[in-house]
């Protein structure tokens, strides 16, 4: 029979601040037992694979009331590919205060298991916290991204799927909070079909050029807050997909990476239903745009009741931009028909712009309505050539001083009924 010791409360003379309490039942606080890795077999030395013991030590505490599984400071697990899934009893907490490695090597992942290094499904009131690591180990794969085609088709070892290193999927009321994610192959931290998400104080980083290194990434997912958290990576640092709604995301430092997206929705003639969308109190720096919304030509559905405000901006390309004509490649086809867009506000998007201070490009047929610009002070970055002018293109609302440059004095026309019945009458799938 495993041994399993009490919860150490030896946090407290780190300089790090200490977990939040446990959850509890009631008034009644919740026996907290604790299923450390190291009991279950796990070696720790950064060589040895570990993913039996995590797995073990998972099916224990999945069985127990706000039980912990612990990996313990001063130790480096080494995990395969692997699924951590319930249903669970309630207030499970995974405690990460060493560092989890993913495998090194390309060739040494089975190729059922590229979409994702740790999978957590179906689970509820679930937290993940700690002072530890979760380091994806991506630079191998990242460095496979830029071989090219033909000399990838005869290598076996090179597969074109990159795994996210943690995704969740069909999950409820589940919170990660002050842990650190590093060098994901591909996304970091990806939410599937949940609800009630809540991130806190955690710090996702990879390189600028690392490719599709997106730090957090919702899709089909509601009622989420993240909050207070540092995101550097090689793509957006926070993506929000279709089927998101009621979503604020707030006091976060972003940059490198490309901003804060919705999108791309409606590829290959999708529906897609994002809303309710809340951003503000932003911080970004060397980033590739700032506040986003992309959609491919063709696609259906609504993006609606969104704001970006208080926004703080150093050196951005492109702070600002609505971008109904999204393509990944060199060529994409024209098409009629578009993602409506409604009800977008951008407040107080204020600092330096090195490209192009604005970039609103709605679709010919669907115009954007409701779009609402206030308070936007946007200066070139100093030293910067080839400054472009504001773009916009059939972008309908109102605008409120100051407004810089003042290219953007017109950015936005007064609408009229007949357009916004146009715009409902693409958006009545949602």
């Amino acid at each position: 029979m495993h041994k399993h010791n009490k919860q150490r409360n030896d946090v407290g003379n780190s300089p790090v601040p200490a977990p939040s309490p446990l959850p509890r039942f009631g008034a009644n606080p919740v026996q907290s037992v604790v299923f450390n890795i190291l009991s279950f077999g796990a070696k720790g030395d950064g060589v040895s694979d570990d993913s039996k013991a995590l797995l073990a030590a998972w099916k224990t505490a999945c069985k127990v009331t706000g039980a912990v599984v612990e990996i313990p400071s001063e130790f480096k697990f080494v995990i395969k590919p692997i699924t951590l899934q319930g249903p669970c009893m309630p207030h499970l907490v995974f405690q990460i205060d060493g560092t989890i490695l993913a495998p090194p090597k390309v060739g040494s992942w089975p190729k059922s298991s590229l979409y994702q290094w740790i999978d957590f499904k179906w689970l509820y009131n679930f937290t993940i916290q700690g002072k530890g690591t979760v380091d994806g180990q991506g630079s191998n794969w990242w460095s496979s991204s830029q071989i090219n085609p033909l000399q990838k088709k005869r290598s076996k070892i090179i597969p074109d799927m990159k795994p996210t290193a943690l995704r969740f999927y069909a999950s409820y009321n589940v919170t990660v909070r002050d842990i650190r994610i590093i060098d994901s192959p591909l996304c970091h931290l990806k939410f599937d079909n949940s609800e009630g998400v809540k991130i806190n104080n955690i710090t996702i980083s990879a390189p600028e050029s690392s490719p599709n290194t997106d730090g957090i990434h919702l899709q089909n997912t509601k009622d989420v807050e993240i909050q207070h958290s540092n995101i550097a990576c090689g793509d957006d640092c926070v993506s929000i997909q279709t089927g998101c709604s009621n979503v604020h995301v707030h006091h976060i430092s972003c940059g490198p990476g490309h901003g804060i997206s919705l999108g791309g929705l409606g590829k290959d003639k999708s529906i897609a239903c994002v809303s309710n969308i809340k951003v503000e109190n932003i911080l970004m720096a060397n980033t590739l745009y700032g506040a986003r919304i992309k959609t491919w030509q063709g696609g259906l559905g609504s993006v609606k009741n969104v704001t970006f405000s208080n926004i703080q901006l150093s050196e951005v390309k492109v702070p600002i931009m609505i971008d109904q004509y999204y393509c990944d490649k060199n060529i994409c086809k024209n098409q009629t028909g578009a993602v409506a867009i409604s009800g977008v506000k951008f407040d107080q998007i204020i600092g330096t712009y090195s490209v192009q201070p604005i970039h609103l490009a709605c679709s010919n047929s669907v115009p954007c309505v409701d779009v609402v610009l206030i308070d936007i002070q946007l200066k070139p970055s100093p030293g910067c050539a080839g400054i472009h002018q504001a773009l916009c293109w059939n972008s309908y609302g109102k605008s409120q001083a100051p407004l810089v440059p003042s290219s953007m004095d017109y950015c936005v026309r007064s609408g009229n009924d007949l357009l916004k019945r146009i715009s409902r009458s693409y958006d009545d799938r949602c």
